[in-house]
């Protein structure tokens, strides 16, 4: 079976090398395609993905699957979404998933995403657990919102799912539709309520990868932007008027608009009341 990979990245030097070995290192009864989808960064991220392309072609790299197909660009895109879904319109493989720039997949997690989908041939889409990790790589704690998949939650509520632990079938992904490019932070989430609408999405209690976790994601920084876009995605897909996530994120959003004015404050109320940040929609 081949799975394809694609990474998004724009001037992600400081993760990339970390985020390449962790797809490259995966092992098992498979083929791999890796598709690294630069934005045109001037970091020094194009040496990076060089240096792999070298090893491999070398036989340098020990390549512990079947096989691996690696490639990349490094060319201008119209943003997060386009970059990830020019690696789609390429994939070759049956089974498909991002991987940003700044994440890791944990040893093992190809393996098993494909031993499930291969045993359950109805499920479509597949996510598990995941941690939540600091710049420097450090566990900071498990994702803490995820659960069971359920639709209604998912639609009405938040985003529980942890993007870089979900794989997808292509099939699934070419009839649901690709990432939406007018969406800049819950891309993410509008997907898997499209493909959740249409097609079995199972949970696995196993940890599959690791969200990095610092104050320039895109999650950190979003906002009031974020929470209106949040709002619009809740809008487009459900049937509730005053849906339960307008209260999530907006206490949410509350929260750390408290943490710019009082730290300590904030501190003790992240605590208590541990905000809802599912939705990352990458770096």
């Amino acid at each position: 079976m081949l799975i394809t990979i694609v990474t998004p990245s724009y001037n992600q030097g400081g993760f990339l090398e970390q985020t390449i070995t962790s797809v490259l290192s995966q092992g098992g009864g498979f083929y791999l395609e890796y598709l690294v989808m630069d934005g045109g960064s001037t970091d020094g991220s194009v040496e990076i993905m060089k240096k792999y392309d070298r090893l491999l072609k070398s036989g340098a790299w020990p390549v512990k699957c079947l096989g691996v197909q690696y490639k990349w660009k490094s060319e201008k895109d119209n943003g997060q979404a386009d970059a990830i879904n020019k690696g789609f319109r390429d994939a070759k493989g049956e089974i498909v998933a991002w991987l940003n720039a700044d994440d890791t997949y944990l040893p093992g997690a190809l393996q098993r995403a494909i031993g499930h989908l291969s045993e359950n041939p109805g499920t479509m889409m597949l996510y598990g657990e995941g941690y939540e990790i600091d710049s420097s790589g450090g566990v900071i704690r498990r994702f803490p919102a995820t659960r069971e998949f359920d639709l209604d939650s998912l639609i009405h509520v938040c985003d529980y799912i942890l993007q870089p632990t979900v794989f997808m079938r292509k099939k699934a992904l070419d009839e649901a539709g690709y990432l939406d490019p007018a969406l800049h932070w819950c891309l993410d989430w509008d997907l898997w309520i499209r493909i959740g609408k249409r097609f079995r999405v199972d949970y696995i209690d196993g940890y599959l990868a690791n969200s990095r976790v610092y104050g320039e994601t895109k999650t950190s920084t979003g906002g009031l932007k974020r929470y209106r876009e949040i709002c619009s995605v809740i809008r487009r897909h459900g049937s509730r008027t005053l849906a339960p996530g307008y209260f999530v994120y907006g206490f949410d959003l509350m929260l750390y608009a408290l943490g710019r004015v009082c730290p300590s404050l904030y501190g003790l109320m992240k605590r208590i009341f541990k905000p809802r940040r599912a939705v990352t929609g990458g770096a």
